[in-house]
């Protein structure tokens, strides 16, 4: 297990105190401008989904005069309803599964997440994720069928024994973990169940559940608040190296981290961007502009092109292989997806020519799903609309922002039983029971399948193109 070296990094970082006010300053730049031009793209490229992710945390739990505030570290909040388009905190969400949020640290003793039992045709899920954005490991529908139980979220070095009434144990890389709920909502009549199963939802220190004395409070974090351009430029150094404190480079990683101390990145560092020479600072911003245009090559070659699926953005260590691409490419176009095991994602950027998708000037799409054809999941399928300019979800007079396997029943189908959906931004002629409301503009969707067959990962069963239909 990758865990089990990580205390080791810990320890030779320089204790927690000193990771969260490091003594080094961005004046140990020591490469030269052609140097740190590289280095700067590799280190935004294996940074950003840390740092991307560290503005949520900051949202959602620190900052508590903040909209997207959900509740205290080692707390658990909920969305009320599904995403809307007001909802910003996270890109691309779904919003056929009502949220629950959780950020713990796990730097004093573990955390007991429990369960409710729900019906047996109810998908839900806890999703585990480092701070790097690794999924460690799932709770729920899957793993754990629909009868519940208590589980257990461990950092990486916490070394007692597993008490009797924990129904299982994941361990997280990094100090700070994300546990990121879905509960699946069946239509709006439902909303009132999915608020019970939420109240069902607790978190609490493996201390209190064992009705014992807890351990020391851990220090203090500082946490720095992010700033406009957290992500988009050399201030992501500062932050990641913050959060370097919080969860130390792999084992793996030491050769990286030796590269990247030549900028001022790295466990015990402590970046300061108004410390740059001009030529470095500029020579650092062109070369996160060569990473963010790796990122766009990426997406129009392999992403689009087929090459490269969702299915490889998302996983654990061990599944991404420190594929740091991957990982970024996840996190820009979607942070916190699923593995394939549990939501297998087909994306839709494109029609059928392989031009991109835009809805304006009155522009429309088909997409036909045969009688026999259909999404194969376990759980459920949807389809989800998105602008593609603030990849949210889109504002429209119908509130509807999906379609889904629920909704079969209501929709209109074709002479042969089939099932043919509109992408547009006007309501269509005739009824708009099989309409998805598009923004007046470029647009993306995503075909979520939730515990999908195997004839969908395996590529046996193909998604239907997307057909720009004549006006």
């Amino acid at each position: 297990m990758l865990w089990k070296n990580t205390r080791l990094w810990l320890l030779a970082a320089a204790g927690m105190a000193a990771l969260i006010q490091p003594s080094h300053a961005a004046s140990d730049v020591i490469a030269t401008p052609e140097q740190a031009r590289a280095l700067a793209r590799e280190a935004y490229i294996y940074g950003y989904p840390a740092v991307a992710s560290y503005t949520t945390l900051y949202s959602q739990a620190v900052d508590r005069g903040d909209a997207n505030f959900k509740a205290p570290l080692n707390a658990i909040g909920h969305a009320t309803g599904t995403f809307s388009p007001r909802d910003t905190a996270i890109i691309t969400p779904n919003a056929d599964t009502p949220y629950s949020f959780a950020w713990l640290d796990l730097r004093a003793e573990p955390m007991v997440l429990t369960l409710p039992a729900v019906e047996a045709d109810r998908y839900y899920s806890v999703q585990l994720l480092d701070i790097y954005t690794h999924i460690f490991g799932y709770f729920g529908s899957r793993e754990n069928g629909s009868k519940g139980g208590r589980f257990m979220v461990a950092g990486p070095d916490w070394k007692g024994q597993v008490p009797k009434g924990i129904d299982g144990v994941l361990r997280s890389e990094s100090q700070i973990a994300y546990a990121l709920y879905r509960t699946q909502l069946f239509d709006d009549a439902d909303l009132a169940r999915v608020a019970e199963i939420q109240k069902g939802y607790t978190v609490q220190p493996l201390s209190a559940f064992l009705r014992t004395k807890p351990p020391a409070a851990p220090p203090a974090i500082a946490w720095p608040r992010p700033q406009a351009d957290t992500t988009q430029g050399v201030a992501l150094f500062r932050y990641l190296d913050f959060l370097l404190g919080l969860a130390p480079a792999h084992p793996s990683e030491a050769a990286l981290m030796q590269r990247l101390a030549a900028i001022g990145v790295g466990p015990g560092k402590s970046f300061d961007e108004k410390t740059l020479k001009p030529e470095i600072r500029q020579a650092m911003e062109a070369g996160i502009a060569d990473a963010k245009a790796d990122l766009k090559t990426f997406q129009t070659t392999d992403i689009r092109g087929g090459k490269v699926t969702s299915a490889q953005l998302f996983g654990s260590r061990e599944q991404l292989r420190n594929n740091y691409m991957y990982r970024y490419a996840g996190a820009a176009f979607g942070i916190y997806g699923n593995t394939a095991d549990e939501a297998f994602y087909l994306n839709y950027y494109t029609d059928a020519s392989g031009r991109p998708l835009d809805a304006s000037q009155g522009a429309h799409y088909t997409l036909r799903f045969a009688r026999d054809a259909l999404p194969p999941a376990n759980a459920f399928w949807s389809i989800t609309m998105y602008d593609a300019r603030t990849q949210l979800l889109v504002e429209n007079p119908i509130n509807r922002y999906l379609i889904n396997s629920r909704m079969l029943k209501g929709l209109q189908r074709d002479a042969d039983g089939g099932v043919t959906l509109q992408f547009r931004h006007a309501a269509p002629a005739g009824g708009n029971q099989n309409w998805l409301p598009a923004p007046d503009g470029p647009f993306y969707a995503v075909l979520r399948l939730y515990m999908p067959k195997p004839e969908a990962v395996n590529g046996q069963w193909k998604k239907p193109p997307m057909v720009k239909a004549a006006k």
